[in-house]
């Protein structure tokens, strides 16, 4: 008896099931790993005043003191824009003298008590960190009192520009 080939096994294909136990398995272990590795970070944003274009040259009688941070390569100089340079400090073997900066702004803040706003003025190539750093002893004083340590606004207006070439032979 010859056997058709129709007449095989009709209709008792079963649909395959897909099997994602594996891919599973690796999501539970992936995500808990992911999440206690992934880096949490802090944001801060610091609030910056630009300093506006002004095309006209002030009067005498409207120039007042106005506070310059000037942040070169080799040492901090701190100013007022009308009347020249207050103090300048080298820098340490160890960076720069973050200490003489926030001793001499104590005294201008002492001078001028009514004074909040600043400039920081920077040369090519300074350090992010390093006006962190500045941008932080001009804007508040931290003085150590009844074994505290208590914040005390200087300057907290702050503007950021570029330093002005230097005198003594470079930018």
């Amino acid at each position: 008896m010859i056997r058709s080939r129709r007449g095989g096994r009709r209709g008792n294909r079963e649909t395959a099931e897909l099997n994602i136990t594996a891919f599973m398995n690796l999501m539970v272990i992936l995500v808990p790993f992911l999440l206690i590795t992934a880096v949490f970070s802090r944001l801060a944003i610091l609030e910056l005043n630009l300093p506006g274009s002004s095309t006209e040259p002030a009067d005498p009688q409207d120039q007042t003191f106005q506070l310059e941070v000037t942040v070169r390569k080799d040492r901090l100089e701190v100013g007022d824009r009308n009347q020249g340079l207050l103090g300048t400090y080298e820098n340490l073997p160890d960076g720069y003298d973050y200490d003489a900066l926030s001793t001499k702004l104590h005294e201008i803040k002492e001078r001028y008590p009514q004074k909040t706003d600043a400039s920081i003025l920077l040369e090519a190539d300074i350090a992010y960190d390093t006006l962190v750093q500045v941008y932080d002893r001009v804007a508040v004083r931290e003085a150590v009192e009844d074994d505290a340590i208590k914040r005390y606004d200087l300057f907290p207006v702050i503007s950021i520009g570029d330093a002005p070439v230097n005198d003594e032979g470079g930018a």
